[in-house]
């Protein structure tokens, strides 16, 4: 990775934002983000906060007064402002849909004015109902019916993929665009709807640790430090190493949530059973979930030679020492 550049971080109070941050800073950058705190929060950025290179403005990305000035003064753009979590998308769609369109638009319309390098995280999600048993970047994509909100958040994260890829095409913006799965780690909440802290927290608790569904629903899960890695690598260069493409960032160890909750308890030594909710006790009616959600994680390797190298079980631990567990 380049040092002595200036990040622009766009949602970087969040749980990524935050430890990219960190990240960035350590390695002798400057980091400047913007952040409304909506999902984020200031406490993630204790570590950097009172650090010189590091400047943080609290507004909604595409209100913020000082964006122009920003882009215009920053290296490389890291768009993680997004609506965050199931939770969330269920419950507020139209939320979900301009706050991931309208924010990116407003910070892809500066890269392209100043040149800048973009890359946009996006999610697994964007591959939808798909049945196939790893997802590979040049798949078509089959996204749910438009009356079931759940597929808002897919849909909106899609067409933030379609305006970046615009973007490329057209001004030669060099933008990255990242699929993220799964991602995890410590200050990572599950206050909306993220599965391994809340399972985590209720094991440290023994509570009974909720698993929606039959609990055969599988999902591979990496760790924070090992996906800022790759993000900081795929943006690396002039032009950037992943400009113009788009690339699945994650582990392909599969697990299924019954046995991922069976793991937090036995690793936290908890007295928590496992409690099984219908989807549409947990979220709404018609609820529809995605039973797989591996990756094929051949292009980024080969691309950057990196590797994800944190196992589950330390993933685990981690959050659950971040947690107060000793």
């Amino acid at each position: 990775m380049s040092t002595g550049k200036h990040y622009l971080i766009t949602g970087g109070a969040g749980f990524i934002g935050s430890h990219l941050s960190e990240y960035l800073i350590e390695r002798g950058n400057r980091v400047t983000v913007i952040d409304d705190l909506s999902t984020g929060s200031e406490e993630n950025l204790a570590h950097v906060r009172r650090d010189p290179r590091f400047h943080f403005i609290r507004s909604r990305v595409s209100e913020c007064a000082e964006l122009e000035r920003c882009v215009s003064e920053c290296d490389i753009i890291f768009h993680l402002a997004a609506a965050v979590g199931v939770k969330l998308v269920v419950e507020r769609p139209l939320y979900t849909i301009h706050n991931n369109l309208k924010e990116t638009e407003a910070v892809l319309e500066l890269a392209r004015k100043y040149g800048k390098t973009f890359l946009l995280a996006s999610t697994s999600e964007v591959y939808g109902k798909s049945s196939k048993a790893r997802f590979a970047e040049s798949d078509d994509l089959h996204i749910g019916a438009p009356h079931l909100g759940r597929w808002s958040y897919a849909c909106s994260k899609l067409m933030d993929e379609f305006m970046a890829m615009a973007y490329w095409h057209e001004y030669e913006t060099p933008v990255v665009i990242t699929r993220l799965f799964n991602i995890v780690g410590p200050r990572q909440t599950g206050r909306y709807g993220m599965v391994l802290p809340r399972f985590v927290k209720a094991a440290l608790e023994n509570k009974p640790l909720p698993v929606y569904g039959d609990g055969t629903q599988t999902r591979c899960f990496c760790h924070v430090a090992d996906t800022i890695k790759l993000l900081t690598q795929l943006v690396d260069g002039n032009p950037p190493l992943g400009a113009g493409e788009v690339f699945n960032i994650g582990t392909d160890l599969e697990i299924s949530i019954a046995e991922l909750a069976r793991k937090v308890i036995a690793l936290t030594g908890s007295r928590s059973e496992i409690e099984f909710i219908p989807y549409e006790k947990a979220y709404a009616p018609g609820f529809q979930d995605m039973m797989r959600r591996k990756p094929s994680v051949e292009k980024v390797l080969a691309r950057t030679g990196t590797r994800p190298e944190i196992k589950l079980d330390q993933i685990i631990l981690d959050i659950a020492h971040s947690m107060g567990m000793r």
